[in-house]
């Protein structure tokens, strides 16, 4: 209604002036208070309210509103008198209105200063990772049927920790074992992924039975709103990040190109982190975990972009037209420098065989993106043919953008 509070477009000439004076007292002191109040409906109808005031504050112990409920008391201001009441004293009325009224006076007691204070932990606050989060003042639970989960309670807090766990491990690990290919011929990673896409499709289940909350605030708690809501929302990204991909990667008689495509469908995991997008503001209000997301997101980074340096020259070195490999080649000079070069058949596979392991190769490649990102490289692993000077120049544009907006951040 954009009105006050106080409720002054309801005052009349009756209503007491003293009363309204302590009304402003209470909202001009930030304090919790609670009065009788005699008001004017619309069409002038006078009626008695109990007004409770409470302010409501946020983690800053600041007031940022009020919550302010009003009763009708007016049956026992001027208690009804009907047939049957005729000839009894208005104290014999007042009683018979209370005694039939007897939930109404147990909701009229006044709420406690304690009460009103309440605050829920800061650690609780911090941790619930769900994007919908009730209001502070919400004091009851709403009431759910037995198989719908509540988004904010314990059970889905810890879930929802370590799905986001889970979707930092996807994006570590797919790009690695796409670029590395560690999948081949390994159970240990197969049943590892097959795990977690496991947990992924059970969250999926979970998330058919769990709350939301409205465009207007409320808590959904109907089945069918809740299943029509995320079938629009998230379910097909969902479903698209945590089907069984790796079991194709089993068969040998599949094309690797094909299986590693279906392997990288595994990162639209990583929109998930866009639900959780405003609680960052919760650790944006201490330095150091700023500069714990910074260095997270940079490793990040580097990380992804170690992969796509390591797939171009593995893909580069080897000459498949003549059966021969590329000595321009950032992968042939470091098996060079490190003493372990590349050898044609030399166990009788007719295959080239050789150069630094997989481990090395790894941290060459995190060594060269890293360095190319916060300086200009040192030259001691450098691009050589065109595609890898292509994806340099790229990455140190990525490396300055990401240099100017920190120096932004800092001076903001």
């Amino acid at each position: 209604m954009h009105k006050s509070s106080t409720c002054n477009f309801m005052y009349s000439d009756l209503t007491d002036t003293m009363t309204i004076e302590h009304i402003r007292e209470t909202f001009d002191n930030y304090e919790s208070n609670f009065f009788e109040v005699l008001l004017y409906t619309k069409n002038r109808t006078p009626i008695w309210l109990y007004m409770q005031i409470a302010p409501i504050r946020n983690e800053n112990d600041k007031v940022v509103l009020f919550l302010c409920t009003f009763r009708d008391i007016t049956l026992f201001k001027q208690p009804i008198e009907d047939d049957s009441t005729k000839g009894w004293t208005k104290f014999a009325r007042l009683t018979r209105a209370l005694a039939s009224n007897r939930t109404l006076v147990q909701q009229l007691t006044p709420v406690s200063k304690a009460e009103v204070n309440h605050k829920p932990s800061r650690l609780a606050e911090v941790l619930q990772l769900g994007s919908e989060i009730l209001p502070q003042y919400k004091q009851e639970a709403p009431k759910t049927p037995p198989h719908i989960i509540l988004h904010y309670c314990t059970f889905k807090t810890t879930w929802d920790w370590v799905i986001l766990i889970l979707t930092f491990y996807t994006a570590i690990m797919v790009p690695y074992n796409v670029s590395f290919k560690t999948k081949q011929n390994n159970i240990v990673w197969l049943v590892l992924d097959s795990v977690v896409d496991i947990i992924f499709l059970v969250d999926i289940v979970l998330n058919f039975h769990t709350t939301f909350v409205g465009p207007a605030g409320e808590v959904v708690s109907d089945a069918k709103l809740i299943r029509m809501n995320y079938l629009k929302t998230w379910f097909v990204i969902d479903l698209l990040s945590c089907l069984p991909y790796d079991i194709i990667n089993a068969f040998e008689h599949v094309d690797d190109g094909l299986s590693s495509l279906f392997s990288s469908l595994k990162v639209v995991r990583l929109l998930r982190l866009g639900r959780v997008a405003r609680k960052l503001d919760h650790y944006l209000e201490y330095g150091a975990a700023v500069l714990v997301l910074l260095v997270c997101v940079f490793g990040l980074v580097a990380h992804w972009l170690a992969c796509i340096w390591y797939s171009i020259g593995d893909h580069e070195i080897f000459d498949e037209a003549n059966n021969g490999i590329k000595k321009g080649c950032w992968l042939y000079q470091l098996a060079l420098d490190i003493g372990a070069p590349y050898r044609f058949n030399a166990t009788g596979t007719g295959r080239w065989e050789g150069g630094p392991n997989k481990y090395t190769l790894y941290v060459s490649s995190l060594y060269f993106t890293m360095t190319s990102l916060t300086t200009i490289g040192f030259g001691n692993i450098a691009p050589i043919t065109d595609g890898e000077k292509i994806f340099s120049v790229a990455m140190m544009m990525v490396g300055c953008k990401y240099s100017d907006s920190s120096i932004y951040d800092r001076s903001y």
